[in-house]
């Protein structure tokens, strides 16, 4: 993968819902980047138009004008799952499967064997420090262990871009700090590219590229040297 060119290019990107005196303008006129190594914290108010950009941005969602490509990863429905993958608020796992099984399941979708997804899955769980979580049910785990297996189940594809959507908003501060400690840990064994949308300065303060954004329009683009640690 060619570093200069951009993992995901947005240029003029609007997002309305509804028509006519009901719409609502989510995003209005946003161009921005993501490179491969990118660390980038995605902050603002609620309502502020972070989700939506950032479910444009994994191909959930298409703009209502102006474009978004993904350079260095090919088309929108070579996306998921694998090069892209989403981490959202709450963990989702399916409460019949264990958690490997939860992990596994992406892959078994996109049409890997079933064994060769559990070893994928094992080994991502293995990553997060949860091996031995794998053959229990989403509701004999904590909550803060659920969300560690969403992680897990985003790193099984391989992805080159992670995406995670107030990934702690669920969370207590203690709880959300080892999710962050996870998830940047993993991110930095698996080099893919991180954008991270929270409301949690703390959160934010861990990254070194900082976007902000107010009334559906990305306003600020800041960067700083930061540290993995706490």
């Amino acid at each position: 993968m060619t570093a200069h060119i951009p993992l995901v290019l947005c240029a003029g990107v609007d997002r309305t819902y509804g028509h006519g005196a009901a719409a609502t303008v989510a995003l209005s006129a946003t161009d921005c980047e993501v490179h491969a190594g990118d660390r980038i914290a995605l902050v603002g108010p609620s309502g502020s138009g972070k989700s939506t950009l950032l479910h444009l941005i994994a191909g959930l969602d298409t703009p209502t004008h102006g474009r978004i490509e993904w350079p260095a990863i090919g088309a929108r429905d070579e996306l998921h799952p694998g090069p892209v993958a989403v981490i959202f608020q709450g963990p989702s796992l399916l409460s019949a499967l264990t958690v490997r099984e939860n992990v596994a399941l992406p892959l078994v979708l996109d049409g890997r064997r079933d064994a060769d997804a559990r070893t994928s899955a094992q080994d991502a769980l293995a990553m997060l420090g949860l091996g031995e979580l794998a053959d229990k049910l989403p509701e004999e785990i904590s909550g803060g262990q659920a969300q560690r297996v969403a992680v897990a189940r985003a790193l099984a594809g391989e992805p080159v871009l992670i995406l995670a959507d107030e990934p702690t908003g669920q969370l207590d501060r203690a709880t959300g700090a080892i999710v962050v400690d996870a998830l940047l840990a993993a991110v930095e064994c698996v080099g893919a590219a991180l954008v991270v949308s929270t409301h949690d300065a703390t959160v934010a303060d861990r990254l070194p590229t900082c976007w902000q954004m107010h009334s559906g329009q990305l306003t600020a683009t800041t960067s700083k040297e930061t540290s993995w640690s706490r």
